[in-house]
């Protein structure tokens, strides 16, 4: 079984992509993290699109933005009451406790910041390390469903592991660089959609030899 480096360098021979997290500024990293909770990136598009529109992609102005409004806005994401509630407490929070300033806020020491993020309400542990390591640029490995699904099937993961438990097997094996765990991600990320689907395309998968599932399958 190749090791999770060696996993990381097929992905990259395989497929030609940058780093993934589409988005214009950190703060609007921030915003796409509470919304792409339990739904699609398509729908936080949308989401994101009417902020822009309304001009209204900023801390300040989220913080103070009628809530019925903010709903309206973020409506096409699902859940848009408990997310422009959650939001709107975490751009309060940031400027209460940080004088408006999400720099200040993210570039503190790695697992204060993410232990400060997690006390919020609505960010949980995916939630705080899409903002640090796209928002904040820190790194913070992001594990999501995709990578319990794609390294269970490889046999890398018993299915037991607890989010934490993964995210320090990988800032184990690999190197702490932002761009690196960026680029893994959106590689893991590509791979689950083109081949490891939730109903997976093995016998096109460059894993199959080596995959405990795609093995089983046969």
């Amino acid at each position: 079984m190749p090791t999770i480096l060696e996993i990381y360098r097929h992905l990259g021979q395989e497929y030609c992509l940058d780093s993934w997290w589409p988005a214009q500024s950190p703060f609007e990293v921030a915003v796409g993290a509470f919304l792409t909770q339990n739904t699609n990136w398509h729908n936080v598009e949308k989401a994101l699109a009417n902020l822009r529109e309304a001009e209204a992609l900023d801390l300040a102005l989220l913080a103070d933005m009628p809530l019925a409004q903010l709903e309206q806005l973020i409506r096409p994401s699902g859940f848009f009451r408990q997310k422009a509630q959650r939001l709107q407490h975490f751009c309060r929070y940031v400027l209460d406790q940080h004088g408006g300033s999400l720099e200040d806020l993210l570039q503190r020491d790695l697992e204060q910041t993410r232990n400060e993020l997690l006390t919020l309400s609505g960010i949980g542990p995916e939630t705080a390390d899409s903002i640090l390591l796209y928002a904040g640029q820190r790194p913070s490995f992001v594990v999501d469903s995709y990578t319990r699904r794609f390294f269970g099937r490889l046999g890398l993961l018993t299915g037991t592991e607890n989010y934490d438990d993964i995210r320090t097997l990988f800032m184990a094996e690999v190197n702490r660089e932002v761009p690196l765990y960026q680029h893994y991600h959106a590689l893991i990320v590509t791979h689950c959609k083109e081949r490891c689907r939730k109903s997976p395309l093995c016998s096109a998968c460059f894993f199959k030899d080596i995959c405990d599932y795609a093995t089983q399958a046969a």
